[in-house]
């Protein structure tokens, strides 16, 4: 983004971000074509990020599934077109990387650095300017394109050794899948409930974070809301799948009532544009402040900038964020704080039985056994449905141990949610943990996974 983009962007003072998103529909772009007829089926879209219509047909022979499996998992999923597939599909353990969704909630804390510096920064322009980035850095690895595996109804994760973090999230709901997350140190608390909803088209997956994200900055009490992207996941079944978050990110200061607005653009013929985000920081009075651009694939930079979004005289574009170096050619796209998140370095003592490390799935899955991690995710999920039959027929009620249901329901673009609130539990937990001399130090990666629990059963 340059001074040159004059006249032509601007609209009522909001300069290049409104005047670009004035026009955009929901994962509206160039991009869609089809391959008719491939393999006697109709209607397979199959799209190359980095080439055009005419690369259809040949993408769609890629990709990790071999002939005979694509074919048959294609004519399974073909009557599931237009439905929501979170939870009502089972999938081969082929498309799963060894995490599961509570991991991957804690993958948003890797540059939490940027939130400490909001919350030490006294400008509140610049203060949303370092949490917004924070926001943007997940990107590069939810841009991976394996599942992570769905938890087991009351499984959770905890992470340790990071920022001076204490991280904790838990499975609150098996139907609808809902997931909640704490996460503190001496700057900020992080706060979310995750749900997604997704719309199966066939050959790609829309994905909508119907969810609510809160951060609090501990200096000034300052409380931002995180409202993130949909994402689409393109070539499921045919083709090398690759993952696009075109929209709008919006980040606001619920205190001072600041904002900013970051655009993902769609990827378009050829790669064109694929990566990029812009927007502005803007006042409560809706005046740019800073403008923002970049790639959430590499890094992200800010200049401030005048009411009509122009940058000032004087001033210079500076980098914020910078991804940070990767494995080079690994197996599922990790970064290294991905292996972090999954080695027990990151676990406290005493980790709880019910964490996403022990999963034996999980864990046969890492190790390269995809025959073992198979029947392991479908022994957890009959169990599962085992203990809800018990559970049921006794009369319990499944309660979590570290996040409480509240009388809150909040509206997001994609639905209304119900909103779990931390309890605190977690914190007593692990200062009485932490704080014993008489526990036995024991291999945790002996401990038999065990997320089951029924009624009013202690967290003990």
């Amino acid at each position: 983004m340059s001074s040159s983009n004059n006249d032509q962007n601007k609209d009522q003072n909001k300069g290049f971000f409104s005047a670009m998103t004035s026009g955009f529909s929901m994962f509206g772009n160039a991009m869609h074509r089809s391959v008719n007829g491939l393999l006697g089926y109709e209607g397979v879209e199959v799209i190359n990020p980095e080439g055009g219509k005419e690369d259809a047909e040949e993408e769609a022979q890629r990709g990790r599934w071999k002939q005979e499996d694509r074919d048959s998992y294609w004519k399974m999923m073909h009557e599931y077109i237009g439905s929501d597939i979170t939870s009502v599909v089972t999938l081969p353990v082929l498309v799963f990387e060894p995490m599961t969704m509570l991991q991957k909630m804690a993958e948003l804390m890797e540059y939490s650095y940027l939130l400490d510096r909001a919350d030490e920064c006294e400008d509140p322009y610049m203060r949303l300017v370092y949490a917004s980035s924070w926001a943007i850095s997940v990107y590069f690895a939810y841009q991976r394109t394996w599942k992570p595996f769905n938890p087991i109804l009351g499984e959770t994760y905890e992470m340790a050794n990071h920022g001076g973090i204490s991280f904790i999230s838990e499975q609150v709901s098996h139907h609808p899948p809902m997931s909640a997350g704490h996460a503190e140190n001496e700057h900020f608390t992080y706060d979310v409930t995750s749900k997604l909803k997704t719309k199966f088209l066939g050959n790609s997956l829309d994905v909508y974070p119907l969810g609510r994200t809160r951060v609090t900055l501990k200096k000034d009490g300052v409380v931002l809301d995180l409202v993130p992207p949909p994402t689409k996941v393109n070539n499921l079944i045919f083709g090398r799948t690759w993952v696009d978050s075109p929209g709008e990110m919006i980040m606001t200061n619920l205190t001072t009532g600041d904002k900013v607005v970051l655009y993902f653009q769609p990827c378009g013929w050829f790669g064109a544009g694929r990566y990029e985000v812009d927007g502005y920081v803007y006042s409560a009075a809706e005046e740019p402040k800073v403008l923002m651009t970049g790639k959430w694939n590499e890094s992200l930079s800010y200049q401030p900038c005048d009411v009509e979004g122009e940058p000032l005289p004087g001033t210079e574009l500076k980098e914020v964020w910078h991804v940070a170096d990767i494995p080079e050619k690994d197996k599922f796209q990790y970064t290294h704080f991905a292996h972090k998140i999954n080695s027990f370095d990151t676990a406290p003592r005493k980790l709880l039985a019910s964490d996403s490390r022990l999963r034996p799935d999980r864990c046969a899955l890492e190790r390269g056994d995809l025959s073992k991690a198979g029947a392991e995710k479908s022994s957890l999920e009959e169990r599962q449905r085992e203990e809800k039959r018990n559970r049921e027929a006794k009369g319990h009620q499944f309660t979590p141990r570290w996040f409480d249901l509240t009388d809150e329901i909040t509206s997001t673009p994609w639905g209304d949610l119900e909103v779990y609130r931390y309890n605190g539990k977690y914190t007593e937990h692990r200062a009485a943990v932490d704080s014993s001399d008489s526990i036995n130090e024991v291999d945790v990666r002996s401990t038999e996974f065990s997320p089951w629990q029924f009624g009013n059963l202690s967290a003990e």
